[in-house]
């Protein structure tokens, strides 16, 4: 609570002595000390809130332990993503699961055959071995639900992270499972709704891997006024 005191001081003095623009501190004399507080303020709301948690050391994994997810935790993980804005609530997705390693290699063995102009090696290895697969198809006759597929697939990964599950966004076995009609039978095994579109794979399993944060660039953020 001291430390929050003192943080929230720092921060109202630097922002009080400004004489620039309203809210906006001397840079030059100020900035060391001003982003120290809030990397301070940062990391202790991060400790408070499992949230900015979650979402602050969530990391893709490339690496899993063999095992599939078991399905009583991916029910929560596919209620948490199906509970994801979306518009008008058209909620203009359909979500299959595999878990069936069987078919999981089927699905590689097809995706190489229907692609011999490619490494086989590589077109096996596009779903990283995760153990448990996630297919997610939109209805292409709502314009915006590309986006709510997006918004779906973030709410599974991130609460799949907060349980200690990893995850792994994929656009290459969608290619590599629609383009060719080696793979046909098998799209159409995951039973879509006629008409809708795979556009977008989700790995998960445990991880087997600990990778590093990669750098974002804030200055790709603004406020405009």
């Amino acid at each position: 609570m001291k430390k929050s005191i003192i943080t929230l001081g720092i921060l109202c003095a630097l922002f009080a002595g400004c004489k620039q623009k309203p809210n906006e501190p001397d840079k030059e004399k100020f900035e060391p000390v001003f982003m120290e507080a809030m990397e301070a303020w940062e990391q202790q709301q991060s400790q408070e809130n499992q949230v900015i948690t979650t979402i602050m050391e969530r990391r893709s994994i490339r690496k899993y332990k063999p095992q599939a997810v078991e399905r009583d935790k991916m029910d929560i993980i596919l209620r948490c993503g199906i509970n994801a804005p979306n518009g008008q609530n058209k909620q203009s997705w359909e979500v299959r699961v595999v878990d069936n390693p069987q078919l999981l290699d089927e699905m590689r063995e097809a995706m190489a055959k229907g692609h011999p102009d490619l490494n086989p090696e590589m077109v096996k290895g596009c779903f990283r071995d995760a153990p448990t697969m996630v297919f997610i198809a939109r209805d292409p006759a709502y314009d915006f639900s590309a986006y709510d597929c997006g918004l779906l697939a973030e709410n599974m990964v991130l609460s799949a992270w907060s349980m200690g599950i990893g995850s792994i966004c994929l656009g290459s076995p969608v290619r590599f499972l629609t383009d060719n009609d080696v793979c046909k039978p098998l799209v159409e095994k995951l039973g879509f709704s006629e008409g809708y579109e795979l556009s977008l794979c989700v790995g998960f399993g445990y991880p087997d891997e600990a990778p590093a944060a990669k750098p974002r660039d804030w200055n790709k953020v603004q406020y405009v006024d």
